[in-house]
């Protein structure tokens, strides 16, 4: 989600070049009959700014289809359409943007169509814990089209000020988080958006392993507030009741000038963060980098991710192969994935571009001309598969209301992690699923 760039939250999306490249891409999933008629009509839903000149470039390349796309509303909006149009039976689209997040939402209504037959030749083409966010097994429901990894933005003047490398572990993130603001009391190593941004919290438990909501044949297994959430509501309690972070909300005018001020010594961003910050820090060009996210297990590195959205099939497509098809060139052909990167500003999702000279060895002056992109490649790499919930929406609402409560004075992280497991607990068994 961006400015041209909305914030992120639930939606983050992104944009600045065209190469109109006369591309030639195979089409031979399709059969002979399909490419010899009259083009097929595919609707696509998507809130992208300026995909237009993606869909162009596949119209140009695909005779036989002609693909017409309509902006449905960002995020909730859309969704809430889909939602009205799986319950009438009519108006749906044939393919649409869907978040992660909620990809397991519109699963449990069997709103998607399989695409394996035709995807699955391309599940080597991006990074292993990206495409488990759009398939189960060998069933696909869509194609990624933008990611979140996470890694650290870091403000170099202040770690060099105070003579600290960029911490590796978290307890050495939270050594350096004390002797910065014990040298001033106006630096933090951060701030902390508890109540603002739940998903930035997943991102930082993923890695840990955490499975908040998970199957256990036709019942679910809620352990929100497990030994992994725990340990980390301690963790971060700490740092909070030693006023060495912030908790404040995010993606507002105060916080872009806590970044740009170097108030906060560091961010713990997604992959579409060093472009972000480029765009509202001004005054502190060359003075930050970027390094990987600190872990809990130093023998074995691994990441979370912020952020980032498909292009699903509706089941109700009674053009299958043409709307797989619209999915997958629009996702992995390199004209369009390369636009992505230069005019909607997205963080790449396949390893060819990930692995690219041009894009990987880009050297921003912003980061001091390091390889910034490298950092966040790896941490791409390295995204485990997470376990979404059927009712994320739900499970986001009351991560940011307790953990926001618990900020605000009513009890500790701990405590808000028992509140959003009987809030949620509660919330399944209303809504007719047998929790285990």
């Amino acid at each position: 989600m961006t400015k041209s760039f909305n914030p992120p939250g639930r939606t983050m999306q992104r944009r600045d070049f065209l190469k109109a490249a006369g591309a030639t891409v195979a089409v031979a999933a399709l059969p002979a009959a399909v490419r010899a008629a009259e083009p097929v009509k595919v609707l696509l839903w998507s809130w992208v700014p300026d995909l237009q000149l993606e869909v162009d470039q596949f119209n140009a390349a695909h005779p036989g289809i002609k693909v017409e796309l309509v902006n449905a509303g960002q995020g909730n909006p859309e969704y809430q359409a889909v939602r009205a149009g799986l319950k009438a039976g009519s108006g749906l689209p044939d393919v649409v943007q869907i978040e992660y997040q909620l990809m397991e939402t519109f699963r449990q209504v069997d709103a998607f169509a399989d695409i394996g037959q035709y995807a699955n030749a391309h599940k080597g083409e991006f990074p292993p814990g990206l495409w488990a966010q759009v398939s189960k097994g060998d069933v696909v429901n869509g194609m990624p089209q933008d990611f979140g990894p996470m890694a650290m933005l870091y403000h170099k003047d202040i770690f060099d000020k105070y003579g600290i490398t960029p911490p590796t572990t978290w307890a050495e993130y939270a050594e350096a988080g004390k002797k910065i603001h014990a040298a001033d009391p106006n630096v933090f190593i951060t701030d902390a958006p508890f109540g603002a941004n739940a998903d930035w919290v997943l991102g930082l438990l993923w890695p840990m392993g955490w499975k908040p909501v998970s199957r256990d044949g036709d019942k679910l297994v809620i352990n929100i507030n497990d030994k992994i959430a725990k340990g980390f509501a301690a963790y971060w309690q700490d740092l909070i009741n030693a006023g060495v972070v912030e908790t404040k909300p995010g993606f507002n005018n105060e916080w872009y000038t806590g970044l740009d001020s170097g108030r906060y010594a560091t961010w713990l961003a997604a992959g579409w963060g060093p472009l972000f910050l480029t765009s509202v820090a001004k005054t502190s060009v060359g003075k930050w980098r970027a390094a990987d996210l600190p872990q809990w297990d130093k023998s074995k590195f691994a990441t979370g991710a912020w952020g980032g959205s498909a292009l699903a099939v509706m089941k109700t497509t009674q053009h299958l192969p043409e709307a797989a098809e619209v999915a997958i060139w629009l996702n992995t052909d390199p004209a369009p994935t390369k636009l992505y990167t230069t005019k909607q500003n997205f963080f790449p999702c396949t390893n060819a571009l990930l692995s690219s000279p041009e894009w990987a060895g880009a050297k921003p002056e912003f980061f001091g001309g390091q390889e910034v992109n490298k950092v966040f490649a790896k941490s791409a790499a390295a995204v485990s598969t997470f376990e979404w919930s059927p009712f994320q929406d739900f499970l986001y609402q009351s991560m940011a209301d307790e953990f926001g409560a618990s900020i605000g004075g009513k009890g500790t992280l701990s405590d808000a992690f028992d509140r959003i497991q009987d809030a949620v607990v509660t919330y399944a068994k209303d809504q007719g699923f047998t929790v285990a």
